[in-house]
């Protein structure tokens, strides 16, 4: 009976065999049965123990060999960014660079209903090294700037025109961290399609008083708040003019002295 016992085991012996012994015979197979069963859970479980375990060493592996290069990666980032933040700022002999656009809407004083949208490029020139007493201290900077779009929105029509700012007068006060408040001083000349403001003059002169926000990074974002006066300065009568107040957005560089 043992011999039969292990052979039924093996699968050497068909079942068939065994359940001619009888009742005995049918409680044995009964046993055999569930002891073949028993051995195919055990041998299933430890293959996928094994199975698990070798995909999750796998797995370990594959993640650190992937993070630990994008970590190095992200770290050089962060320090070349940090390098670059601390060599961009404004200093004595040095320039900057920038494009902006703005808008906004006239207020008491002058024409009314009449909205404005501009654009352009600023080139200025740092000429003195912080001075001043205080929270003024700061630095003095020299800026034109080229408008080559800008528009009126009147009631009787939308003008459009360009012009030049020659005259730009900049304190940029002197902080240490990443923002630089800024007071401005400018004038220019506005050239348009039609009269502005309808029925005056297509030559004009602007000027203006902004203060301002440098934001010091890789590139020196700017946001500031303008007070313009367009006027033609009496080359026609009557001459009521315009006055706006504009939010003004800017995108550029501080170049260091060479």
């Amino acid at each position: 009976m043992a011999q039969r016992f292990t052979a039924a085991i093996t699968g050497l012996l068909p079942a068939s065999a065994l359940a001619a012994e009888g009742d005995g015979g049918v409680l044995q197979q009964s046993g055999r049965n569930w002891i073949c069963f028993l051995a195919w859970v055990h041998v299933s479980f430890v293959f996928a123990y094994r199975s698990v375990s070798t995909l999750t060493i796998l797995m370990t592996r594959s993640i650190r060999d992937a993070v630990s290069p994008l970590l190095t990666f992200s770290l050089t980032l962060f320090l070349a960014a940090s390098l670059a933040v601390a060599q961009d700022r404004p200093e004595e002999g040095g320039h900057e660079l920038q494009v902006w656009t703005g808008g906004g809407h006239s207020v008491p004083g002058g024409t009314k209903d009449t909205s404005v949208w501009n654009a352009g490029v600023r080139y200025g020139w740092i000429l003195t090294a912080p001075h001043g007493p205080g929270f003024l201290n700061g630095r003095f900077e020299y800026a034109v700037d080229a408008v080559p779009a800008f528009v009126v929105f009147q009631p009787a029509n939308t003008a459009y025109g360009g012009g030049v700012n020659p005259v730009g007068l900049k304190w940029i006060f002197a902080t240490r961290g990443h923002v630089a408040p800024y007071i401005e001083l400018n004038g220019g000349t506005l050239f348009t399609t039609h009269e502005v403001p309808t029925g005056t003059s297509t030559i004009n002169f602007t000027s203006g008083a902004t203060f301002g926000l440098h934001f010091l990074g890789v590139r020196a974002w700017s946001v500031d708040v303008r007070y313009m006066h367009i006027s033609n300065a009496g080359l026609t009568v009557p001459n009521p003019g315009v006055n706006t107040v504009q939010v003004r957005l800017g995108l550029g560089k501080f170049f260091g002295k060479k």
